[in-house]
């Protein structure tokens, strides 16, 4: 058994009755938070979906992270390939009544992950020079798209303070981090929901800053890049995940 499946009283809804098909371990993860008109932020929201809400504000996202143990079920990782850096800009939707989370965009450190994730689940990936590394407590992450576009450049340090907790239920960081499935859009308008399952997420508060960070801006909002209202740090989290699905569990139309 996967040692994420030890983990189940947090979970909002029963685990997939189908196998889990991948794994992969989320580290030195760093949620980044702004609060947004919801007006604003709907527009980038498509129709099918309803952008979720807390206090009367929508959320919009940059979370940087290191993505390891990439894998098949029953496959060992591979070096070169299992491991590398992701940056998530997103923000947080439901569709019949099952919260999950929409990308805006996704940055990764590795061309056929990028390459994998927009062919086989629709997801808006997009190749960057990138780079994570660690000097004591401190994390060092740099990310900056190549080519003549926009570079979407992000730099920060970052560090954990204090010890790790869950998220309390009904708390705006619960809201913000306890989210078990994503939501992606095939070309033919298709929806389709991933599930994931991962131990509650071990938060802690977290020392920042934000050298470079032009993602809000790249996809037009006006928010300060380097004083989020909210910031929190996790080591890591074991994660499993099980094959996209149209949220009805009608047969996948990649199209």
């Amino acid at each position: 058994m996967h040692p994420s499946l030890h983990h189940l009283d947090h979970r909002p809804w029963p685990l997939p009755a189908r196998p889990w098909t991948f794994r992969q371990s989320w580290c030195n993860l760093l949620f980044l938070h702004w609060p947004v008109e919801p007006a604003t932020l709907a527009r980038h929201v498509p129709e099918g979906l309803t952008l979720q809400t807390f206090d009367g504000a929508a959320w919009l996202a940059v979370v940087p992270f290191r993505m390891t143990d990439v894998a098949w079920r029953g496959m060992p990782s591979v070096p070169g390939l299992s491991a590398f850096p992701e940056l998530n800009v997103r923000t947080y939707v439901e569709k019949d009544g099952i919260p999950g989370v929409w990308f805006l965009s996704l940055d990764a450190g590795h061309r056929l992950a990028v390459w994998a994730a927009r062919r086989f689940f629709h997801l808006p990936y997009v190749y960057a020079r990138m780079a994570c590394r660690s000097v004591g407590e401190t994390i060092v992450y740099r990310s900056e798209r190549p080519g003549p576009g926009p570079r979407a450049r992000f730099a920060a340090r970052y560090e954990p303070i204090g010890p790790p907790s869950p998220a309390v239920p009904g708390t705006l960081e619960h809201f913000l981090t306890e989210r078990y499935c994503l939501y992606a859009r095939t070309p033919s308008g298709a929806y389709l929901r991933g599930q994931v399952h991962h131990p509650a997420w071990p938060l802690q508060d977290a020392r920042v800053r934000i050298e470079a960070n032009e993602l809000p801006a790249i996809h037009g909002f006006d928010v300060d890049p380097a004083g989020p209202a909210h910031a929190r740090y996790a080591h890591r989290v074991d994660v499993v995940l099980w094959p996209f699905e149209p949220p009805d569990g009608s047969p996948v139309n990649a199209a």
